[in-house]
């Protein structure tokens, strides 16, 4: 495994400024404000999504500088007031407000520019909205291109001067990875540029490390445009604080949002001062990802040195790999790539933190009947694992082609959900992201069953819930999630987890907002928004 240099050097002492976003009326409490005034350097009001609230309150409760911005329809917002109105509102705000945001090409009138000096412009760009676009996974020139498209359009953008520039163009092809490669060539401090959408999450939270000024965070809950909340930026990537970077490392799924990898990896690098940054990718297509990510790193962007791969990427990843632990080879599915010695290697950590947490329990699954509910890649995982600690291991799926692909995989017998009972079965390990019911009867379980639970949630899942309540051994999420976490850390940075690293603190620490929602739900540990198994 390669091994990450620790030490920050003389750098450390570079921060971003962190940018509260107002978009829902209640973040105009003022609670809400004065609690913002601690953690947050400005304040943006999104007029198109608040209405104008009174400047002067604002200033009573929020002492930082003010930005007004009131996006339209062509650029993503919810404004749709007319030239007229738009003309005579962003005057208005500029007797108000430090900042006032002007949309490139529109807002360029030469009424507003005389009202609005260029100390207080900052011109912005927002792509609109467009069909997906399908990209050949294989061509860097693509993403050149894209690159040198946005370069030209900020180049449009600088005509006008101002004291800050945002370009954000859509996630999705060569967008989301063309943001942070204009920041890199540029070595400006005027300039932000990220990706839109959830997919561009990543961009968002690295900008500031590639040169942009300012980094954004919702005031409450993160948004769907994928900025994340305040509370996120500060807990999850350790902002404002910008230590130096040398690489990156990151979970690549279907939801990774939902994740609390980030926090938990993230709070290791800064307690080991490694030069690297944890972050999470939305993927649709696994192959397309991975040679962007490539990429990327070749034409100036921070390499990618690990990777955490979850739902519905396993398999993929294993196929991208140069070489592939047996264990991975042998479930066919991997959740882990890591250099090593200059090879992408394939590994799977969920048989180590099935095995590892049911010995810490006690139980010893060596000659006894157990069954894994969930043929996915941690489901099989699981399964190989179980077989060589000597268990006769039964699979159990509800979908019956993945159920027997399993069986034929593994050689072990596969039985259908809808016709399992537990009787009869020491171990039962449940391995799908069902939370919200119990996958099978507990009721039916032997009374000396052990039940390890893959999906981590709080409040319990229902399976833990039930589990617990007919004192039944119950293994939940949370510890198979710090035993994975240890596992992955130590492949990808080829340093030991720290000891000292209170990981279920770090789980529920939140930045000090006055309303707790924010972060439980962003994190995805409220009881309407579960945390599956996938997000390891």
């Amino acid at each position: 495994m390669a091994q990450l240099t620790s030490g920050y050097g003389a750098d450390v002492g570079r921060r971003a400024r962190v940018v509260a976003v107002i978009a829902e009326p209640e973040d105009l409490t003022a609670a809400r404000l004065r609690a913002l005034a601690g953690v947050a350097d400005v304040l943006e009001v999104r007029s198109d999504l608040v209405g104008d609230p009174d400047p002067r309150r604002l200033r009573r409760h929020f002492p930082g500088p003010l930005t007004y911005s009131s996006r339209s329809r062509r650029h993503g917002g919810r404004s749709a007031a007319g030239p007229v109105e738009r003309r005579t509102r962003l005057l208005r705000a500029a007797d108000h407000y430090d900042l006032v945001d002007l949309e490139a090409m529109d807002d360029v009138a030469p009424e507003l520019l005389a009202g609005i000096p260029a100390k207080q412009r900052r011109i912005s760009w927002h792509a609109p909205p467009s069909p997906a676009q399908r990209a050949d996974p294989g061509l860097r020139a693509g993403l050149l291109h894209a690159s040198g498209a946005l370069l030209e359009r900020f180049a449009a953008m600088t005509a006008v001067p101002a004291a800050q520039y945002l370009l954000v163009p859509q996630s999705g092809a060569q967008g989301e990875w063309a943001a942070p490669l204009l920041l890199a060539g540029l070595g400006r401090t005027d300039v932000t540029a990220f990706a839109s959408g959830p997919a561009g999450t990543w961009t968002r939270v690295l900008a500031p490390w590639l040169g942009a000024p300012v980094v954004f965070g919702r005031a409450g809950v993160p948004g769907a445009d994928g900025m994340p909340s305040v509370s996120q930026l500060l807990t999850d990537y350790g902002l404002p604080a910008l230590p130096p970077l040398g690489g990156l490392f990151g979970i690549a799924g279907r939801a990774p949002g939902r994740s609390l990898s980030p926090r938990l990896h993230n709070a290791a690098l800064r307690e080991l001062r490694l030069p690297a940054l944890y972050l999470p990718f939305q993927v649709d297509v696994f192959s397309r990802f991975w040679h962007r990510a490539m990429d990327f790193g070749a034409l100036g962007g921070p390499p990618l040195r690990g990777l955490t791969v979850i739902a519905p990427h396993k398999e993929s990843a294993l196929e991208a790999a140069d070489i592939a632990d047996p264990e991975a080879r042998g479930c066919g599915a991997a959740n882990l790539l890591c250099l090593d010695a200059g090879r992408w290697r394939a590994a799977t950590t969920d048989s180590a933190a099935a095995l590892h947490t049911l010995a810490r329990a006690g139980v010893d699954p060596s000659g006894r009947r157990a069954a894994v509910i969930g043929c996915g890649g941690a489901g099989r995982a699981i399964a190989l694992a179980l077989c060589q600690a000597g268990a006769r291991v039964t699979l159990v799926n509800r979908g019956v082609a993945l159920g027997r692909a399993a069986s034929s995989r593994l050689g072990l017998p596969y039985v259908p959900l809808s016709r399992f009972s537990p009787a009869g079965y020491a171990v039962l390990a449940h391995a799908t992201p069902l939370v919200e019911r119990e996958p099978f009867p507990v009721s039916t379980a032997d009374w000396d069953a052990a039940v390890l639970e893959m999906a981590y949630r709080d409040p319990p899942t229902a399976l833990m819930g039930a589990t617990r309540a007919r004192g039944l051994t119950g293994i939940d999420g949370w510890e198979v999630l710090f035993v994975e976490v240890r596992e992955q850390f130590k492949l990808m940075t080829g340093h030991p987890l720290p000891e000292e690293l209170p990981l279920h603190s770090v789980c529920f620490g939140q930045a000090e907002l006055p309303d707790a929602r924010d972060l439980t739900e962003s994190a995805g540990l409220a009881p309407t928004h579960p945390t599956s198994r996938e997000a390891p």
